[in-house]
């Protein structure tokens, strides 16, 4: 099967080497980035394209033969990338994570009969996943948290943060309203508000904020209560929202002596390069979905847990591995004929199909991102076997 993957970053990467790990697949990758292909070729039996992925063109002429396409592409090109690959006929598995409904691409993917699985990544990704398996345990779903965050696993000031995907879209979660859903009705926050701090085994003390992290889940899950918020180190709220509130975040040029510049490319082009992960920095990446209501009569919840380091063995980081292995593993999964619906299938689908979800997890804990799964009794008692 032949398998075109669009992206040759930090996570296009790794999910190119899994899938060209199979002797069943064909890989070929796509990036501009001469280099990062050449890298990639060097490690594994894979094609590489370098081509400007801007262009619907190319990426039609890229994918004409292949069976799947998985997009890897930064947010700001997703949605146009993945109308480019529907109206092209392929099935795809996209971690783009762009800010557009993807819903919007429903019709035409029905009329041209592909399988379409958006924001399939850890989170929204698994998340979302495993969100639906949860609810779908429980007779009544009553509330849904999902905490999540991607950090550096040494803090160094003044940020104590590091971005493993498109610098460009963590800004997004710091700018973006941030959709909620209270007693039934769908609310907007500011991003970074309500923090909360938590403790979390292996990390100890991280900050919370609301972020637009539920995503499909707004209107695909009936639970009158669900927030998604994003974990950081603490005091990273306070400086972020500095930057927001002086303006340096914003998309409106001004002007500067006979120039006309965005705020947000000059903060880009400053924080980058110091949000960058040094050569062998290890990352790891936290998780908590916790899907609460009632069960055979009694108050019940469902809690996955994840802690997660770079693999120092195959020098591929956390983030990279929990979301691009969530892709691959969908990719095998559609592949081999075990989601039966065509249009978009936002992620919470399938975590509807418990063996599904189960091979989805075991595939993961193949690669050594381990999901811990308890069920227990707010009221009290010992934990229900999961």
């Amino acid at each position: 099967m032949r398998i075109a993957v669009l992206g040759a970053g930090l996570v296009g990467g790794p999910m190119a080497l899994d899938l060209a790990d199979e002797k069943e697949f064909a890989v070929t990758v796509a990036d501009r980035n001469g280099q990062a292909l050449a890298h990639l070729a060097e490690r594994a039996p894979l094609r590489v394209e370098k081509i400007d992925l801007t262009q619907a063109g190319e990426i039609e002429r890229l994918v004409q033969g292949s069976d799947l396409v998985i997009s890897a592409v930064p947010g700001n090109m997703g949605f146009k990338t993945l109308r480019t690959l529907i109206a092209a006929g392929k099935n795809v598995v996209d971690i783009a994570f762009f800010p557009e409904d993807p819903f919007l691409l429903e019709e035409e993917a029905q009329r041209q009969g592909v399988t379409v699985v958006t924001d399939c990544g850890v989170a929204p990704g698994m998340s979302h996943i495993l969100a639906a398996f949860g609810a779908s345990s429980l007779d009544t779903a009553e509330r849904l948290e999902i905490y999540v965050g991607g950090l550096p696993l040494v803090r160094t000031r003044p940020w104590e943060y590091k971005a493993v995907f498109s610098p460009a879209d963590v800004i997004e979660e710091y700018v973006r309203p941030a959709r909620l859903v209270e007693n039934g009705r769908v609310v907007v926050k500011p991003a970074l508000s309500e923090p909360e701090l938590l403790e979390f085994p292996g990390v100890g003390t991280l900050e919370a904020f609301n972020s637009d992290g539920l995503r499909t889940l707004v209107r695909t899950l009936d639970i009158p209560n669900m927030k998604e918020k994003t974990l950081r180190y603490p005091g990273h709220i306070e400086k972020i929202s500095l930057l927001r509130e002086l303006g340096l975040f914003s998309r409106e040029p001004v002007e500067i002596g006979s120039l006309m510049v965005r705020p947000l490319d000059l903060t880009s082009a400053l924080l980058f390069p110091q949000w960058k992960l040094a050569e062998g920095e290890a990352d790891l990446t936290v998780m908590k979905v916790r899907v609460s209501g009632i069960a055979g009569g009694r108050p019940t919840c469902h809690e996955f847990d994840l802690f997660d380091r770079r693999d120092e063995r195959q020098g591929i980081h956390s983030m990279a591995r929990t979301t691009g292995y969530t892709a691959t593993g969908v990719a095998r999964l559609l592949l081999r004929g075990r989601i039966g619906r065509t249009g978009l299938v936002a992620p919470e689908f399938l975590g509807q199909d418990e063996d599904f979800c189960r091979d989805l997890l075991a595939h993961l804990t193949e690669r050594g991102v381990i999901f811990q799964h308890r069920v227990f009794h707010p009221e009290g008692g010992a934990p229900i076997p999961s």
